[in-house]
């Protein structure tokens, strides 16, 4: 799954761990999720578009599975 993460934090000034803190999560969770190692919950997942105030489809991609 494809994300902007990364671009969102630098959009909102924030670090991995400022973003980490306002979502209750760790900083390597933040990590993991940048890096693509990691599916969030839908909980977490719309934890992240609330903050950035986007659709989780804004934040989110589906990548093929062929």
């Amino acid at each position: 799954m494809k994300n902007n993460i990364k671009v969102q934090r630098a959009i909102h000034n924030l670090t991995q761990q400022d973003l980490a803190e306002r979502i209750q999560v760790s900083r390597q969770t933040i990590n993991a999720l940048e890096a693509g190692k990691y599916v969030p919950s839908t909980v977490l997942a719309l934890k992240l578009a609330k903050l950035f105030d986007k659709s989780v489809n804004d934040i989110f991609e589906l990548e093929a599975t062929d």
